[in-house]
């Protein structure tokens, strides 16, 4: 259910970003927004709840935002706070980064390895990943010694598994079927 707020909400502002040729700028400000009130728990506390007026959480958002962020995306945190929707708006922010993605091509994913990759690395899988799937490919690279060595992908919702672990794991069961 979230996810389906979430999206709607995103699919709308997306919507007004493209009508206003302003896509990357409102995911900046919205992405900025959230890292706000992740730091500041107080205020999105406040913008929460329940017992403060949606008046005077509106007259908040005029305060805190007045010629900072895009007229659209104020107008924007306004009608999540009238509509009792603030709560949602890092789930927004992520499906709108997924319809950002889509239009620009663009697909994120993981690289998970047991030692840091170097930035030649990661660019060389990007660009063989890029080439596969025909789109940019952008990799993070996280570090997870447990996979011994080798490489998992995760990129949407296909993994793509050269682990180390993975392969010491099927030597393991092929022997225990020959044992047993």
């Amino acid at each position: 259910m979230i996810n389906v707020i979430a999206s709607r909400y995103a699919e709308a502002l997306f919507q007004v970003g493209e009508e206003e040729k302003l896509t990357d700028k409102l995911y900046t400000e919205l992405s900025e927004i959230v890292n706000l009130f992740e730091s500041n728990s107080e205020l999105f506390s406040i913008l929460k709840s329940p017992v403060i007026s949606k008046n005077e959480k509106i007259s908040i958002i005029e305060n805190i935002f007045e010629n900072k962020i895009n007229i659209n995306v104020k107008n924007f945190l306004k009608i999540l706070v009238e509509k009792n929707r603030i709560s949602f708006v890092k789930d927004i922010a992520s499906s709108y980064k997924e319809l950002l993605n889509e239009k620009n091509n663009v697909l994120e994913g993981v690289a998970i390895t047991a030692i840091q990759m170097s930035k030649e690395e990661i660019k060389k899988l990007e660009e063989k990943l890029s080439q596969k799937y025909n789109k940019n490919v952008t990799l993070e690279n996280q570090v997870d010694k447990s996979i011994l060595g080798g490489v998992l992908v995760r990129l949407g919702n296909e993994e793509i598994d050269g682990t180390v672990k993975t392969r010491l794991n099927k030597v393991k069961e092929q022997l225990s079927q020959v044992i047993s």
